[in-house]
C-alpha cells in the first residue's frame, strides 16, 4: 500500500472593507464546503474511527496523524462528531419510522451510562440503551412509557422480547417471548432439588423437542402444518407442568428453591399465549438473539468508555450504532455513507437512505 497524502485545497476570499463606514465584507465559500477546514471524507473517517472503532479522542487525533498526516485536535474532533450527529438526524430518524412499520420488531435493552456534561441529565438518571433491530437510542429511563414511546402504543406487528415488565402492555397474540431466557429459567429449576428439578427436567425435555422440530421447519424439512399439530400435544404438556407447580402452596415472603419455581411457573402461565406466536407466524423467530447480538457492540462500547459523557455524546453512539448496524445488513459500505451523508449535510440536499 503506498503512502496516503492528503488533497488539501486553499480558498481564497476576496474581501474588502467600505472607506465610508469600515464594515467588511468577505465572499463565501463554494456550496459543500465546510468552515472548519475538513473535507466530509475525512470527517466520515474521523466519525468511523471514534464511533464503531471506538478509539478515543486521543487515539482518533494520533491515527490520522500516524496514517495521514493530518494533524488534528480533540476538540476538532469533538466538532466533527457533532456535525457527523446532524448530518445523520434525518435518516436514523427515518430508519426509526421504517422500524416501527415492520411486521416482526426484536427489542431489548441494557444500561448505558450517560454523563451531564451538556446539561442533559441533571438528575444523573441511569441511562439505558434500547434497541429496536436495527435503531437504537439511549434513554433515561427503562420504564414501560419509555417502551410504548419506542415501539409505538399503535404498534401492529409482533414484537419479539424478553419477560421484562415493560413489555407486559403488548398484546399475548402480538408477543413472543424470548425461548432462550426461558431455557435458562428452565435450567434453573433443573439444577435445585426436589420438586424444582423434576419441573425443569420435565421442561427442558419439551424444550429440546421444540427445538428439534424449529430447526426442521427452517431447513425445510418438516411442513409447517405439521409443526403446528406436533405442538399441540407438546403446549399442553407444558402448560399442564406449569400449572401443577404454580398450584403448590408457598407463603408470601417464602424464599426456598421450590418457592423460586412455583413464581416463576406463575408468571409464565399468565404470559403462555406468547410463547407460541412463532409457531402460527411465518417470518417470527421463538429466541430474541438478534436484538441480543445488535446490543453486542453498545456492550462493549459501554465497556471500553465507560458510557456517555453527555446527550450529545449518547446521540452520537447512537446514531454511529444504528447506521453500522443497518448498513452491516444491507452489506453495503459505512465510509461511504457517512462521507455522502456529510457532503448533503454541507451542501443542504437530500441525505442518504438507511432503508434497503
Amino acid at each position: 500500500m503506498p503512502p496516503i497524502e492528503p488533497r488539501v485545497i486553499e480558498y481564497r476570499l476576496h474581501q474588502l472593507s467600505c472607506p465610508v463606514c469600515g464594515h467588511q465584507t468577505r465572499a463565501n465559500l463554494p456550496t459543500g464546503v465546510s468552515p472548519s477546514g475538513y473535507g466530509e471524507r475525512l470527517s466520515a473517517i474521523v466519525s468511523l474511527l471514534s464511533g464503531p472503532y471506538r478509539q478515543s479522542y486521543r487515539q482518533v487525533c494520533g491515527l490520522m496523524d500516524d496514517l495521514f498526516g493530518v494533524g488534528l485536535s480533540r476538540g476538532a474532533v469533538g466538532r466533527l462528531r457533532a456535525e457527523m450527529v446532524a448530518a445523520l438526524s434525518a435518516p436514523v430518524a427515518a430508519a426509526k419510522d421504517y422500524v416501527q412499520t415492520q411486521p416482526v420488531m426484536h427489542s431489548d435493552e441494557t444500561g448505558f451510562p450517560q454523563g451531564n456534561r451538556d446539561g442533559g441529565n441533571p438528575h444523573r438518571t441511569k441511562g439505558w440503551m434500547w434497541v429496536l433491530v436495527s435503531f437504537f437510542e439511549v434513554v433515561l429511563s427503562r420504564s414501560q412509557q419509555t417502551a410504548k414511546a419506542l415501539i409505538g402504543e399503535a404498534y401492529e406487528g409482533i414484537v419479539t422480547s424478553d419477560r421484562y415488565s415493560a413489555y407486559g402492555w403488548i398484546d399475548l397474540a402480538q408477543w413472543q417471548v424470548c425461548w432462550a431466557h426461558l431455557k435458562r429459567d428452565f435450567t434453573a429449576m433443573a439444577e435445585r432439588t426436589g420438586g424444582s428439578q423434576e419441573t425443569g427436567e420435565a421442561l427442558l425435555r419439551r424444550q429440546r423437542r421444540l427445538f428439534r422440530w424449529w430447526h426442521r421447519v427452517r431447513d425445510g424439512t418438516l411442513a409447517r402444518e405439521q409443526f403446528i399439530a406436533r405442538v399441540a400435544h407438546l403446549r399442553q404438556g407444558i402448560k399442564t407442568t406449569l400449572a401443577e407447580t404454580a398450584a403448590l402452596p408457598i407463603e408470601a415472603d417464602e424464599k426456598s428453591p421450590l418457592a423460586k419455581t412455583i413464581r416463576t411457573c406463575r408468571r409464565l402461565l399468565k404470559v403462555e399465549p406468547a410463547l407460541w406466536t412463532f409457531v402460527y407466524t411465518v417470518g417470527v423467530e421463538p429466541t430474541n438473539n438478534a436484538a441480543e447480538q445488535a446490543l453486542r457492540p453498545a456492550v462493549i462500547w459501554r465497556k471500553t468508555s465507560f458510557g456517555a459523557q453527555s446527550q450529545s455524546g449518547s446521540r452520537f453512539v447512537t446514531h454511529l450504532l444504528t447506521v453500522s448496524a443497518s448498513l452491516k445488513a444491507q452489506d453495503r459500505n459505512i465510509l461511504d455513507f457517512l462521507t455522502q451523508a456529510c457532503l448533503a449535510n454541507r451542501a443542504g440536499t437530500e441525505p442518504p437512505s438507511l432503508l434497503p
